[in-house]
């Protein structure tokens, strides 16, 4: 799986796709947003609909720094979304 990094606030983030898709598998992806320079690892997760590409790794590769840190601006705690399993 394709792994993208972006800068937030002086910090370096993974990006990749999750997991988890909608039933129809093109609509709706989740993005995983890691931070493994600290102990524990920090995770965030969110959605998005793709405007180009229909698949996920493509689609992922189409977004700019800018559309990243907005959907990290968006995005919940890894505790709270069922992509990370509900665990940090």
């Amino acid at each position: 799986m394709p792994v993208r990094t972006v800068d937030i606030d002086g910090h370096v983030w993974e990006v990749s796709p999750a997991g988890r898709v909608t039933p129809n598998d093109r609509d709706e992806f989740s993005l995983l947003f890691a931070r493994r320079d600290v102990t524990p690892p920090q995770f965030r997760v969110t959605r998005y609909s793709p405007i180009g590409a229909r698949w996920r790794e493509q689609s992922l590769a189409e977004l700019g720094a800018d559309d990243l840190a907005r959907l990290f601006a968006q995005s919940q705690p890894g505790s709270t979304s069922p992509e990370r399993g509900y665990r940090a």
